[in-house]
């Protein structure tokens, strides 16, 4: 056992129990569908405007860099998810090739990823539903609008509909994923009506000056500005797809099925964003879009297209929770996972004999989710959840790198190209988008991880003192 603890046998989902397994429901439909409902969501409904803000008009060239560094990680993602075939996702991929004691840093990150990212759709549908609302006439009493930071109670709307989405995964996950199928088509034509109108309007003059504040991360007036800052902020827009590796153990055909979901998802999402980037910010004035908690139904309604911004504001409402679904689906299989292998109270791994869902953990997630919803700012969500993002990805493109090392003859379904180079520039990537987050956002990180090791050594002593005394 080495400086990072025990490792896991690369076939260990081979000797579990029944009764610890998670059911196979899922086909490669629902896995891109799974991709496509947590990557098209808030991140281009409502951190378009943010990402305006820190970079201007370049926020194109933010999308730009955020997609590519997250294709070289999807890359990496296809072929340790196929090559090991279970639920966990970059936890998993790093208790089996690096060891026990990163994997819990990683496991315990993934509560920014995913939880943190649920909350930040939850307040994104919050404004939305707003919006929406005001321009029928109703009003809605400010202090249930946001949390003590905006100078209300709890943001209602927000904790609501985490909630809902919890109670529709306690149902079950075929259940969940095809319900998702169905909001991922409304999101979509949502997305295209409003290139299709937004687009024959773009303006060159909207443009300029077209980086305002240059290209590195910098401190400007308080905040983080330039192509960098945006990019390590829209990055929340692109993630997702590491949601689908979560679902290997309850895919049909893995093999098949899980780089269709994760490759497919991604190339549909980029080409999607990149579309919807230029439509905005030719259309208007970046200065206006990053006013906006709502840009994109702002863009359609300073274009004097009232039923079009009401429509896509709706479109929004009905669903960004797919986005929440998703999310809290692999949040809930990481903690299952980690449960399982006894880094959580083993209880919270039980499977429903009924759904064969983890019932009791999706609950413990939706509620922890429901909490940070209510309380918390957008953009300050965002920011954490990709620091625990980037790190997912730098250990999943390490993970890769390293099993081709220490397993080279295992048989890969999907083998990524040039596998040292895509990797060092997914690792790369990341600790660039990493250090481009606001000072504040690195050190809560930082703060969060070694609180996180913290528990982890106590109930490794707790742990050995059961064992000592049985």
């Amino acid at each position: 056992m080495g400086i990072f603890g025990r490792r896991k046998s690369l076939h260990h989902s081979d000797d579990l129990d029944e009764g610890k397994r998670l059911a196979k429901t899922l086909s490669w439909p629902h896995l891109i569908a799974l991709g496509v409902g947590a990557i098209v969501g808030t991140g281009i409904y409502t951190l378009t405007g943010v990402g305006a803000d820190r970079a201007g008009p370049a926020v194109i060239f933010a999308f730009a860099i955020a997609g590519a560094v997250c294709a070289c990680a999807a890359l990496a993602y296809a072929e340790v998810a196929t090559l090991m075939p279970a639920a966990g996702g970059a936890y998993t991929y790093t208790y089996v090739a690096i060891g026990e004691r990163l994997a819990w840093v990683v496991g315990w990150s993934l509560i920014l990823e995913y939880s943190l990212a649920c909350s930040t759709v939850a307040v994104g549908w919050s404004a939305y539903l707003v919006g929406w609302l005001q321009t029928a006439g109703i009003h809605l009493p400010p202090e249930l609008l946001s949390g003590p930071h905006g100078g209300g109670i709890i943001n209602l709307p927000a904790v609501l509909v985490a909630l809902i989405i919890t109670g529709m995964l306690v149902a079950g996950t075929r259940e969940s994923a095809t319900f998702n199928i169905f909001l991922v088509i409304i999101k979509l034509t949502a997305l295209t009506c409003f290139v299709a109108i937004a687009l024959p309007a773009f303006n060159a003059g909207n443009l300029e000056p077209f980086m305002p504040y240059g290209f590195a991360s910098h401190e400007d007036g308080g905040a983080k500005r330039g192509v960098m800052a945006a990019a390590a902020i829209v990055f929340f827009a692109f993630y997702g797809f590491d949601a689908v590796a979560t679902s290997a153990e309850e895919a049909k055909n893995p093999g098949r099925d899980l780089k269709i979901g994760i490759i497919g998802s991604m190339a549909v999402c980029t080409l999607i964003y990149m579309l919807v980037a230029v439509s905005a910010v030719g259309a208007v004035k970046h200065t206006e879009l990053a006013a906006s908690a709502e840009p994109l139904a702002y863009v359609l309604r300073s274009l004097q297209h009232p039923v079009a911004a009401w429509a896509v504001g709706l479109a929004a409402l009905i669903a960004l929770p797919s986005v929440i679904l998703v999310m809290m689906y692999g949040q809930s299989r990481i903690f299952f996972v980690m449960a399982r292998d006894g880094l959580l109270p083993k209880r919270l791994s039980a499977v429903s004999a009924k759904t064969g869902t983890p019932v009791l953990i999706t609950a413990v997630t939706g509620t922890f989710v429901a909490f940070a919803a209510g309380l918390f700012r957008l953009d300050e969500i965002a920011e954490l959840a990709n620091a625990g993002t980037l790190l997912a990805f730098v250990t999943t493109a390490a993970s890769m790198m390293v099993l081709r090392r220490t397993a080279p003859d295992t048989p890969r379904v999907f083998r990524c190209p040039a596998p040292n180079v895509v990797g060092m520039l997914a690792i790369l990537g990341c600790f660039y988008l990493f250090l481009s987050l606001p000072g504040l956002t690195i050190q809560r990180f930082l703060l969060w991880n070694a609180v996180g090791f913290a528990i982890y050594l106590l109930l490794q002593w707790l742990r050995g003192r059961v064992v000592a005394v049985a």
